[in-house]
């Protein structure tokens, strides 16, 4: 009997310290994206990049697109800046505004993700390290009351403009690359910002220099040797902090044949990109679909646990690549005789419905919301659907198709003779 309770009284005690104990928390989710300029999907295939293939075994590559619907109204110029804004807003540029490098007037209603994080998150700290200085001054409008008023708390930028410490001479973008990359991974260890954006340059220099060459190829190792520095900081934090951090590395454009010297255009080549990411669990759209570069945007979103307004969701452009989708790649026609729109989509599952909701203005592109209408439900495994307006004649309609796990939407845009534009 006291054997017994002496065994009561440990398992009582027991029970109590355990309990006592702090209960691990929560990692703390971070997360990065790194832009490298200007490399083919099936040049980066054919050289030897050991640390991007060790980030691939881990996680997961895909092949992308982006440069909009081509021939339609958000078709985009497959131009570097254009490609950055793709990522950082979610959306194409007849929404966004940037069509060249100028970035002359960028439509700062559609948030960037760092607006987006700020929202959610105002005092916790992120960072751009990049060879650029436009793109935190202007694609993300730092302290600008247009762009939100936030502020990048952490940057190591403007070396392009640093002319005295990197004077515009043969090799100097390899140099500017270089020292982001350090700043970079030095900052990520010590500062850990929650979110950041690195951009490196190189390989579009030497694409335009010399095509698609031997000195192309050996600046893609030069990335492949940065990017590697800057995911062992990431490592780092990981192995000896109590952090979860999604790792993505994309490009902003294919290059055009036939010496991969130019891009800009529409073709195939240039529209073609590709997505790296470390986690294991991406879903079958990143595995087995074709995502566009907008998708980046919800996918880190979705990662950080971001809230993303209502009315900001209904015009994002990209599909999540992690945790559950629904919808993706909608079509859209249009019968003028009937007055019909009809839509297709792919159906990532079988259960639930698509709510299919019409608005004829784009209030949200000046700063308002767009005031939706509800026309057909129909299951989401049919794939399709078509609708009469015929009692919302316009020349413009938004149509979104709501899904259980996510939304997508399109344009109609119809000229003078109810074409689809």
């Amino acid at each position: 009997m006291k054997t017994f309770a002496k065994l009561l009284s440990f398992l009582l005690a027991s029970f109590l310290l355990f309990w006592g104990c702090e209960q691990p928390s929560e990692p703390e989710k971070k997360a990065i994206y790194i832009i490298v300029d200007g490399i083919s999907a099936d040049i980066l295939e054919s050289v030897d990049t050991p640390n991007l293939d060790r980030i691939i075994e881990q996680g997961g590559y895909t092949h992308g697109w982006l440069g909009g619907i081509a021939g339609e109204y958000s078709e985009s110029t497959t131009i570097s800046a254009v490609g950055y804004n793709h990522v950082l807003t979610g959306v194409w540029s007849n929404k966004h505004n940037v069509y060249t490098n100028s970035i002359e007037d960028p439509n700062y209603n559609y948030w960037s993700l760092f607006r987006l994080f700020k929202h959610n998150h105002p005092e916790k700290p992120v960072a751009i390290y990049s060879s650029w200085l436009d793109n935190r001054t202007k694609l993300v409008g730092d302290g600008l009351p247009e762009a939100g008023g936030i502020n990048i708390d952490i940057h190591y930028d403007g070396f392009d403009v640093d002319t005295l410490a990197f004077p515009h001479e043969y090799g100097y973008v390899q140099k500017i690359d270089e020292h982001v990359s350090n700043n970079a991974s030095e900052s990520l260890r010590e500062d850990a910002p929650y979110l950041s954006w690195v951009y490196l340059w190189y390989p579009d220099d030497t694409g335009h220099t010399y095509g698609e060459v031997e000195e192309h190829f050996e600046s893609i190792k030069v990335a492949d040797e940065q990017v590697g520095r800057i995911y062992e900081a990431v490592e780092y934090r990981m192995e000896n902090y109590n952090e979860d951090w999604l790792f993505m590395v994309t490009t902003d454009h294919g290059r055009r044949l036939p010496d991969g010297r130019h891009h800009g255009g529409q073709s195939e080549r240039e529209r073609t990109i590709w997505m790296i990411s470390n986690k294991s669990d991406m879903n079958r759209f990143f595995d087995e679909g074709h995502p566009p570069i907008t998708s980046i945007y919800p996918t880190i979103s979705r990662h950080l646990g971001l809230d993303i307004p209502a009315a900001l969701k209904k015009e994002l452009d990209g599909v999540p690549m992690i945790g559950d989708v629904s919808i993706s790649d909608p079509e859209i026609s249009y019968d003028e005789e009937t007055q019909t729109i009809d839509l297709n989509w792919n159906a990532w599952g079988n259960d639930g419905d698509v709510n299919i909701k019409v608005a004829v203005t784009n209030e949200f592109s000046g700063g308002g919301e767009d005031q939706y209408e509800l026309l057909e439900t129909v299951p989401l495994s049919a794939g399709q659907a078509s609708m009469s307006v015929a009692g919302h004649p316009s020349d413009f309609y938004k149509v979104l198709l709501e899904a259980p796990h996510n939304s997508v939407n399109r344009w109609l845009v119809l000229d003078d003779e109810n074409d689809e534009d």
